[in-house]
């Protein structure tokens, strides 16, 4: 397999593509002397829509979340070129994650919960063996529960983004949309809400893998070195 292959994204690129270069581009170039608003906003808008584009031709295949990053971007482009009220922007902000946390939501009443998805990997597990200790000490069906409490939390990282982001653009974007004043609290919208909503939500999603990962050993008496496939 290739190097370009099996190459991972640079979540420091990611961050700089998506976030700071849109955001300063909001902020600092829609003035009537440099972009205008039309302009700044588009170019602003196209760094992320590029990117979901393009990591969507480089993986071959559909990807919800980047789907729906990408439908957002759009959306948020409609709302500035058509100039449409900003209370648009605040429920377009709203439903990606709140979407998300639906079907994250949905997928427990199914036989492939997000979590469990995510986690139960053979390449990273050691599944076989985990599996075994489960069902030499009758704790199949606890981890189960335990698998579906992980989900409940999981949506909840989403449902809490939802109302972070409704919150941050009804209380930061407050201009007309199509002027450079919204264009620069876009700007601000995008930049705040990483450290404001992508870094606890972050937090939140970690705390529920070591969550499982503690339920994990205590089920199956199981060491870290044994739970995981160490190289």
């Amino acid at each position: 397999m290739s190097n370009t292959a099996t190459k991972k994204n640079n979540p420091l690129f990611e961050v700089v593509f998506n976030v700071f270069l849109p955001s300063i581009i909001l902020m600092k170039l829609s003035g009537d002397e440099y972009l205008g608003t039309v302009m700044a906003l588009t170019v602003a808008l196209a760094f992320p829509a590029g990117y979901g584009a393009m990591e969507l031709i480089r993986h071959k295949k559909f990807n919800f979340i980047a789907a729906l990053g990408f439908i957002s971007v759009l959306l948020t482009g409609g709302i500035g070129l058509f100039e449409l009220d900003t209370r648009w922007l605040a429920l377009k902000e709203a439903l990606i994650p709140g979407l998300i946390g639906i079907a994250v939501l949905v997928s427990t009443y199914t036989r492939y919960p997000i979590v469990k998805k995510m986690l139960f990997n053979d390449t990273v597990l050691n599944l076989a063996l985990i599996q075994q200790r489960l069902s030499e000490a009758g704790n199949e069906g606890n981890f189960e529960r335990c698998l579906t409490i992980s989900n409940y939390l999981f949506a909840s990282t989403f449902i809490f983004s939802s109302a972070m982001n409704y919150f941050l653009a009804t209380w930061i974007v407050t201009s007309p949309a199509g002027t450079a004043e919204f264009n620069e609290q876009l700007g601000k919208l995008t930049l705040y809400s990483y450290p404001m909503i992508a870094i606890p939500s972050m937090l939140m999603m970690i705390g529920i893998f070591y969550y499982v990962w503690r339920q994990v050993r205590k089920m199956t008496g199981l060491e870290t070195e044994q739970i995981f496939h160490l190289k």
